[in-house]
């Protein structure tokens, strides 16, 4: 074969040319994917394609979409979402009209009540944050917090004005001036520092009862339903603030996020699948964690809100059958009142009730008891600081086929994330990895997520484990959470005791403990087990091994004094009080 040796110069320039166009295509190519990330990053935020996430555009929506249907009921009133979005636009006209400014902390002491459903929409539109206060707590708890918040106003209901009042006396200064005599400017200062107090009549039978001279409904009345909300600027604004409830840690003010509460609130009522227009009943109370953010969730889908002011069985029974109740939430000591009612109580309940439940795994046999009455279970965990529900048990259709009581044990377990969390795992705190995932393993949940609160409000020192640090020979204390036959959980005090005169620590007892302690904090959180150790279990830095001393719980068992005082106890609560049983919702996580 011949070769033509002149092309090789030829070939070789064609080769040259082809790399140059391959090199210049490349580079026009990477030139044009630069300036399309460009043109992309370039793209405007502006107001038709950005608006900042928050619950109130729920309300604006629902009394567009549902402005004739059914928002709130409660004994003989009721609201439409038309109504309802006009009363709130007119309290936060109201609260404005006040000087309540952004920011401003508004707190509110009531059960559940239309005002309280209320609140949660008219008070951001004011731009304050809201602050629902446990009304199981007592006035010394309540005025730390009213302190601690820096609350401008006070909503209180009527039944609890007595309450308020002793709450606001021990904010007051001693006043040892003689009678008549000026004020000095500190006291002055320090009483116009004290919240402005709006009492909360009954809405169906006002009873006149004042605590000052401003009262709920007339400012709702006085407002102008024509006022026009200030646009959320900012979704990390904040929108609540909830105190842990210190049953077994430190409370804290924890603050949600406007964007926090949208992204929970959505989560919720996706996973929990709540179609259009449910209708909720309020058994769990709206102070624990914005009521598990179905104050705005209801909203959301166009349902109506069934208000009842004491979690008994006859009204649980009375509102399911004659409102055609759909969902409610609680925790499972409420599924005992439902199980417990008398048969004059009782009503047939003829379509399918959505629980959702949290706090302590309930029994399976609790489980299958409830379902069997008509209703079906699914269960969370959560905590305030996660606004809430943030693990749930989620349903998978294959478990269907399983036996009731397989079924009941799969639905008293939690672990799947709610849609707004990134993440979750259980890790060890000394070394912080995760933790074998074999159902025994202890360590603690970390939750990553859009629906993690802000952080906490500066810092609380009112707390039960302090209060325990009070007494004079406790040297260390833990609380954390143990079994209790009826309740689920209770808390449970570790301590190690400074040693007496003569160099012993055998002269307390458990008695004296837990007797100090109800001297000195609400009831709910009084220790019922208290066991003294020599030297608490901590960590290489000196933290306190909460997960071993919960492991030590486990296996503890209420005393049957502890008991028969606690039976006896809520034998004698009024029902018509205003005052929830101390059982209910006793020491749910949520």
């Amino acid at each position: 074969m011949s070769i033509n040796k002149a092309s090789k110069p030829h070939e070789m320039h064609t080769l040259i040319h082809s790399f140059l166009l391959i090199k210049t295509t490349l580079f026009l190519f990477f030139v044009c994917l630069i300036l399309v990330e460009s043109i992309m990053d370039s793209l405007p935020r502006c107001q038709a394609n950005y608006t900042s996430l928050t619950p109130m555009t729920f309300l604006i929506r629902a009394a567009s979409c549902y402005a004739n249907h059914t928002s709130l009921i409660h004994e003989g009133t009721r609201f439409t979402w038309a109504q309802t979005y006009d009363r709130c636009r007119r309290l936060a006209f109201s609260l404005r009209a006040l000087n309540i400014a952004k920011n401003h902390v508004v707190s509110v002491l009531a059960p559940n009540i239309p005002a309280m459903y209320e609140m949660h929409f008219a008070v951001p539109m004011a731009g304050a944050v809201l602050n629902t206060i446990n009304t199981r707590l007592d006035a010394k708890n309540i005025a730390t917090i009213l302190q601690h918040s820096e609350a401008k106003v006070f909503f209180v209901d009527y039944e609890y004005v007595s309450k308020a009042r002793d709450a606001l006396r021990m904010l007051m200064p001693n006043n040892n001036h003689q009678h008549g005599a000026k004020e000095s400017k500190e006291h002055q200062q320090y009483y116009s520092s004290l919240p402005l107090v709006i009492v909360i009549d009954d809405i169906n039978s006002p009873t006149g009862i004042r605590l000052g001279e401003l009262e709920y409904e007339q400012m709702v009345h006085n407002g102008d339903p024509n006022y026009v909300t200030e646009e959320i600027q900012d979704e990390w604004s904040p929108i609540a603030l909830n105190y842990t409830s210190g049953t077994t840690s430190e409370p804290k003010g924890v603050v949600y996020s406007h964007r926090g509460a949208y992204l929970s609130t959505l989560s919720l009522i996706l996973g929990w699948e709540m179609s259009s227009e449910p209708v909720y009943l309020w058994t769990l109370p709206m102070f624990h964690c914005n009521g598990w953010t179905f104050t705005w969730g209801v909203a959301a889908r166009g349902g109506a809100n069934v208000c009842i002011r004491n979690t008994s069985a006859c009204d649980i029974y009375r509102s399911i059958a004659q409102h055609n109740v759909t969902h409610m939430c609680c925790a499972p000591i409420v599924f005992n009142i439902i199980l417990e009612a008398k048969q004059s109580e009782r009503c047939e309940i003829k379509s399918k009730v959505q629980i959702l439940t949290g706090g302590s795994p309930p029994p399976a046999s609790l489980l299958e008891q409830i379902e069997s009455l008509g209703f079906h279970v699914t269960h969370a965990y959560g905590l305030t600081e996660a606004t809430g529900p943030a693990l749930v048990c989620e349903w998978q259709e294959k478990w269907n086929k399983l036996p009731k009581q397989e079924q009941s044990k799969l639905k008293a377990r939690q672990g799947v994330s709610v849609l707004t969390l990134a993440d979750v795992d259980v890790k060890n705190l000394d070394t912080m990895e995760s933790v074998p995932r074999d159902g025994k393993t202890m360590g603690e949940i970390v939750l990553k997520g859009s629906g993690i609160m802000m952080g906490y409000f500066k810092d609380s020192n009112a707390t039960s484990k302090s209060l325990l640090y009070s007494h004079p020979r406790i040297l260390e204390a833990a609380v954390v959470a143990m079994p209790h036959p009826r309740w689920g959980e209770s808390p449970c005090a570790f301590v190690s005791l400074k040693k007496n005169s003569l160099g012993k620590t055998n002269d307390v007892t458990e008695t004296e403990i837990i007797g100090y302690c109800r001297k000195n904090m609400s009831h709910f959180m009084v220790p019922k087990v208290v066991k003294f150790m020599e030297e608490l279990p901590k960590t290489s830095t000196g933290k306190i091994q909460k997960f071993e001393l919960r492991a030590k719980a486990k296996v503890f068992v209420v005393s049957e004094n502890i008991l028969q005082y606690n039976n006896k106890k809520s034998s004698q609560v009024n029902q018509n009080n205003g005052n929830y049983n101390d059982q209910v919702l006793a020491l749910s996580r949520l």
